[in-house]
């Protein structure tokens, strides 16, 4: 059963819902209410680790250490915000919890947002990021022990087109890749649209909802179906080992259940988490929401296991 503290977060997910959707296509006021997601309690905007800003030829980034934090062990953070949405200041309390809870230094990017800048304008600037990051530290140039990637919804489906577009172009892989509540198939064709459309505090479970966001974010520069869009439809031999976190209220479940399947058919070490009764990225509602400070836990532990 879940805690109390999650029908508060399920009640505040509605409002925000009912407010997106009386944005409609203003882009900024899309855009402030996105900020506010994680605005149910105080305490999820608390900070756990100190903040660097850093600007990597254009591309703003910051780097979040929390105390103890290894310099040498390091995760990319991906912010989620459907392509168009979400900043380094939306996720840094959450960024600042998995640097405290793995024991890592964690670079967040704010890569380039459609529809100004559509695909593979956001995508570029991951890998770019990622690239920079393995021979760069908080504290100057130095090669990582352990790399990671990480990043939530829009920021999931960014962070195993990362893994793609790095098996193509000849990049190593990184130690390991957690997607939280990826999207993963810009057709919408799991069934979770219609099984959890009435559970799902936020994301409607109308299928021309997700599609329309990807013909934004492509704008017609590519297929939203191709493999660095839609990574349900990649080719997954030789990606990185994947913790897949969703909640069981997502209409987005199927998109994770379905790449999990995938992944480990393929034969990369894939482990799937479905946590009973949570919406879409429960874990920034840490410290206020028990099961997101067990989510970011388990994501703590996969990473220490491995670096």
């Amino acid at each position: 059963m879940a805690s109390p503290q999650a029908k508060q977060v399920d009640a505040h997910l509605r409002a925000l819902a009912k407010r997106m959707a009386a944005a409609g296509a203003d882009i900024e006021a899309s855009r402030a209410a996105v900020n506010d997601y994680w605005k149910v309690d105080g305490s999820t905007q608390e900070l756990v680790a100190d903040v660097k800003r850093i600007d990597l030829a254009g591309v703003a980034c910051e780097w979040l250490v929390a105390k103890g934090a290894d310099p040498d062990k390091r995760l990319l953070y991906i912010h989620g915000g459907g392509w168009t949405a979400g900043n380094l200041d939306s996720h840094r309390p959450l960024s600042a919890r998995l640097s405290k809870a793995a024991g890592v230094a964690v670079l967040a990017v704010h890569y380039r947002l459609a529809p100004e800048h559509p695909f593979p304008a956001g995508l570029d600037d991951c890998v770019h990021a990622y690239r920079w990051l393995r021979n760069n530290g908080p504290n100057g140039a130095a090669p990582a022990r352990a790399i990671f990637i990480a990043g939530d919804s829009a920021g999931g489906n960014l962070t195993l087109a990362t893994l793609l577009a790095c098996k193509e172009r000849g990049l190593p892989q990184p130690t390991g890749a957690i997607p939280i509540s990826p999207a993963t198939d810009f057709s919408a064709s799991g069934d979770s649209y219609g099984t959890r459309a009435a559970l799902d505090p936020v994301i409607p479970g109308v299928r021309e909802g997700i599609q329309a966001m990807g013909a934004v974010y492509t704008q017609g520069r590519a297929d939203p179906l191709s493999p660095l869009c839609s990574p349900l439809n990649g080719d997954l031999r030789g990606i990185a080992p994947l913790l897949i976190h969703v909640g069981d209220h997502e209409v987005l479940l199927d998109d994770s259940t379905r790449i999990a399947a995938k992944a480990k058919a393929a034969g990369v070490d894939a482990t799937l988490a479905i946590y009973p009764e949570m919406p879409h990225v429960w874990h920034a509602f840490a410290p206020f929401l028990p099961e997101a400070n067990a989510a970011i836990d388990e994501i703590g532990a996969w990473v220490r296991k491995r670096s």
